[in-house]
């Protein structure tokens, strides 16, 4: 089986043969991923700590992201180191075994779905805060969100064994199945996220009641939509992130290997792993408790390392605004 693993694998990989041509793209790959595997832990254990101390998101929302958090650590736990070190053999003009290969793409996959599918479901979640409104509460109980995330890792865990029964090429296919159908549904959601913020919207405005209460109503309204737009923009930043290597797997399919395809997706591989760095920077910009609890972390760090230079001004008590 693992035989028939290299020799599947051999079409995505570099060869002997090109490992001189793909010297200066391998060697670029190889310092970004260095740096990108230490921002993807640090800055993903902060965000967890910070989702953790936030006590104004509501516990459904909170384990999605937590979720989302912990996939993307893992990412730069094992996904990433390990294709560091198949990086380093290539430059060292050695050809990594079938268990490395096989290694790497299970962890890939395993990661790659579980993170796909919480962004699907925390849009979903997103979705019935803004659609059920009053009931959101009763229906999206802390308990269920758990299960579907107990489910999201099952499922991932079983896509992405599927390798070492010798079946890469039905897991690949429902990898793809899994991520456009997400996709769909995803787009679906925002839809109509869009139709019901504008129906509310007006509902609003036109209710026959006081001044203050209507102010009241649509600050809480607007603080939904805010949380709801940071997720749509983690939703855009992953699909631009994965896009580059599905059109690079279909590329393979239909031209065949190639020196310029083996860059492209060397490339490609390197940025699904930039979006476990860039997700931390989305909900730091535009989720204003995460931030909080990250400045207040990144304070506290400042002040233990330089004592002398830091005069505590209370940073609980500074308000910032979502942008």
């Amino acid at each position: 089986m693992n035989g028939l693993y290299c020799n599947e694998s051999s079409q995505h990989y570099p060869s002997i043969a090109d490992f001189k041509d793909l010297r200066p793209t391998i060697i670029t790959n190889c310092i970004f991923n260095s740096f990108l595997t230490y921002t993807a832990i640090m800055f993903n254990i902060v965000t967890i700590y910070a989702i953790h101390k936030a006590a104004t998101i509501a516990k459904p929302l909170k384990t999605l992201l937590l979720h989302l958090a912990f996939s993307d650590v893992a990412v730069g736990l094992f996904g990433q180191p390990l294709y560091i070190s198949l990086l380093i053999k290539w430059l060292r003009m050695e050809n990594p075994s079938c268990n490395a290969y096989l290694i790497l793409s299970i962890s890939g996959a395993l990661f790659s779905l579980a993170s796909s599918l919480g962004v699907v479901a925390v849009s979903m979640e997103r979705f019935l805060a803004v659609h059920l409104h009053l009931r959101y509460q009763e229906l999206v109980t802390h308990k269920r969100v758990v299960y579907m995330v107990i489910s999201i890792w099952v499922y991932s865990i079983f896509v992405s064994s599927m390798t070492l029964w010798g079946l890469r090429s039905t897991r690949d296919a429902i990898g793809l199945a899994s991520a456009a159908i997400g996709f769909i549904l995803t787009f679906m959601f925002y839809i109509k996220i869009y139709l019901t913020v504008r129906r509310h919207k007006n509902q609003i405005q036109s209710m026959p009641i006081r001044e203050e209460a209507q102010s009241d109503e649509i600050k809480k309204f607007a603080t939904l939509i805010k949380s709801t737009i940071s997720i749509f923009y983690v939703t855009i930043v992953l699909a631009i992130c994965y896009l580059p290597f599905q059109i690079c797997s279909a590329g393979f399919r239909i031209y065949g290997s190639g020196i310029a395809l083996k860059k492209f997706y060397l490339l490609s591989v390197t940025l699904i792993f930039l979006n476990s760095s860039l997700n931390p920077v989305i909900y730091c910009w535009k989720m204003r408790h995460i931030r909080r609890g990250i400045i207040d972390v990144v304070w506290n760090l400042s002040r233990e390392r330089h004592p002398s230079r830091c005069i505590y001004n209370g940073s609980s008590n500074v308000v910032l605004a979502d942008n």
